[in-house]
């Protein structure tokens, strides 16, 4: 072992916070609501359409800011920042990727999904493939992927940060964010969300360009990040283990295929059939995009939220790696006494780099502000998944057991349904603190790269292919979750060993990688589906026509009244801005990649 030179004592609150922050955090939340109400009031929120879809009239703006807000909670803060500290630069790949599944939602997706009129993902895959059984299926899929992956992590995350900065239990943090966010939720419905969700995405990203500023400056500046980083040690290691070095590639985006902690393979092929489903499939994002006043809306609001999801590699990833420099101790410990000092857990305490950055560099003032924006962003977040999930079961399961629920049986059940889904997933919470090395983001990916790749699978052969039937969808689903579900459990059963023992699990856990694994189990459903089409007959007319990408509805609303030709060419006029801008978006990305390739 060598030396102990780190700061001793039990895991102690931050600097405690000034009279200035406390007023921030409390103006802040006060705004918060207020923009909840005053929107709310403005949206018709006692009809279904306006509880739900924010009566279809978002412009290009909120929505992008919607979208990328809903998908950087502070679950996303924490976690990118952890896991940049843990391994470096490559988990911006997760961001980045999202510009061209962005660009397909909008451009491939949204058209199909307005021109079959629906209001939920599972709806769609009902009038596509007829039938309930797959519908019910998806219905309760997304509500476990939400308690299991979404809701507990960003609640995990949320706590943890008021935990380290204001040094309350960690089951007292969790209860008041939940309170203060299921209030808002269950009062104003989707408008109230996409408001306070575009407030929220402003000051986070001004908050963390601060933050950032600061950081840089204490290593002096990004040309010292590399070698500092390559520095970055605890004081404690475990001898004869190499696991307290940064990793060698920490600068890389593409890495060893074999070796690598993100293979660039599985960056390529498995990511993007996860993040298939999580931008085109996933009801929380589709719902902001099927609000859209018109297509051009959609399209603008995607390049938006494109262009900001390339922010968080500089504004929280490579923070996420000063912290470690600046805390090795604390950020980089592998000696299980102290991370346990540390975090309170004993696997490590990669997930406190982003917070604890706030919480030592941060001027009074601006200290409480980046709280409320974390606690905001974790809030953002949950409320948009509350929203999408009470939107599933009332209408995809209420509706179903009761078909004759009137528009007020609706409302009252879309708003019990957040309640059991906060109770549920604080009791998660314990086994999400343990798993996967520590990693927040790690969990969450591992966990969507066992169930979704077989729904991605669904879908894409469900828009592309008029062929593909009911009974291939079903048995394509059915081969998919039987194969991930078998992985996730060996995966709960067998975590992954700490530092200095040795990797006893089964092969397929530790030879094969989750980006490789979801790219195998989406070969599989799809011919699983493809087979099943094939041995049944043919589906009907009726479930192709407006449903596939080569029998769109050609008559799309686009915003301009038909015989209105100044309209129609204000329409092909922004259209054309669109493409330009979607073209230009992909050149930028191409470009970062190939800088830190």
């Amino acid at each position: 072992m060598a030396a102990d030179n780190s700061t001793s004592g039990p895991h102690a609150p931050g600097p405690q916070l000034s009279v200035v922050d406390i007023t921030i955090i409390t103006v802040y939340f006060a705004l918060n609501v207020a923009v909840g109400i005053w929107s709310s009031c403005r949206a018709s929120r006692n009809t279904v359409s306006g509880y739900f879809l924010a009566g279809r009239d978002m412009t290009w703006g909120l929505m992008g800011a919607s979208l990328f807000a809903s998908s950087e909670g502070s679950g996303l803060f924490i976690g990118l920042a952890g896991s940049g500290a843990a391994g470096g630069l490559a988990v911006a790949g997760f961001e980045w990727h999202a510009t061209y599944v962005l660009l397909a939602l909008a451009w491939v997706f949204v058209p199909i999904y307005i021109s079959s009129e629906i209001v939920t993902m599972p709806e769609y895959i009902q009038k596509r493939y007829g039938g309930q059984r797959i519908r019910m299926y998806l219905s309760v899929l997304s509500l476990l992927l939400s308690v299991f992956t979404k809701i507990s992590m960003d609640l995990y995350a949320g706590a943890l940060f008021v935990h380290i900065c204001l040094g309350w239990s960690f089951y007292l943090s969790t209860i008041l964010t939940l309170t203060i966010t299921a209030l808002y939720t269950i009062a104003g419905g989707l408008a109230a969300v996409i408001y306070t969700d575009a407030l929220q995405t402003l000051i986070m990203v001004v908050g963390a360009v601060i933050l950032t500023v600061k950081a840089f400056e204490q290593i002096g500046g990004y040309e010292q990040l590399a070698a500092a980083y390559a520095r970055a040690v605890p004081s404690r290691i475990i001898s004869n283990t190499t696991c307290h070095m940064p990793r060698a590639d920490a600068m890389h985006m593409f890495r060893d295929p074999y070796t690598g902690d993100l293979p660039w393979t599985g960056m390529t092929f498995g990511l993007t059939i996860m993040a298939t489903w999580y931008w085109c499939t996933d009801q929380v994002i589709v719902q902001r995009s099927l609000s859209a006043r018109d297509l051009n809306h959609a399209k603008g609001g995607s390049i938006l939220a494109s262009y900001l999801k390339m922010l968080p590699m500089g504004l929280i990833i490579m923070p996420g790696m000063i912290s470690r420099v600046l805390f090795p101790d604390d950020v980089g410990c592998v000696v299980p006494s102290e991370c346990l000092r540390a975090c309170g857990t004993e696997i490590g305490c990669s997930n406190i780099a982003y917070p604890k950055l706030v919480v030592e560099l941060m001027p009074t003032g601006l200290r409480g502000l980046m709280i409320a924006v974390m606690m905001a962003a974790l809030m953002s977040s949950l409320t948009s998944i509350f929203n999408s999930s009470s939107t599933l079961f009332t209408m995809d399961i209420w509706k179903w057991l009761r078909p004759g629920a009137g528009e007020r049986e609706l409302l009252l059940v879309g708003r019990l349904v957040t309640t059991v889904l906060v109770g549920v997933s604080v009791a998660w919470i314990p086994v999400v603190q343990g798993s996967n090395g520590g990693q927040l983001f790690i969990y969450m990916q591992s966990v969507t790269s066992s169930l979704a790749p077989p729904v991605t699978a669904v879908f894409v052969l469900g828009v592309f292919w008029r062929r593909a039937n009911e009974q291939g969808a079903f048995w394509g689903l059915m081969a998919g979750l039987a194969v991930g579900a078998t992985r996730l459990v060996l995966e709960f059963l067998h975590p992954a060993p700490p530092c200095g023992h040795p990797d006893q699990r089964p092969a397929i856990l530790r030879s094969v990688h989750y980006l490789h694994f979801a790219v195998a189990l989406f070969v599989l459903s799809g011919a699983a589906v493809v087979a099943g089409s094939l041995l049944t007959p043919p589906p009907q007319g009726v479930q192709i026509e407006n449903l596939t990408w080569w029998t769109l509805a050609q008559d799309l609303p686009s915003g301009a009244k038909t015989g209105d030709h100044r309209a129609s060419q204000k329409h092909a006029f922004w259209a054309r801005v669109c493409g330009f801008n979607a073209i230009l978006l992909m050149c930028v990305n191409i470009f970062f990649y190939a800088y830190f390739a």
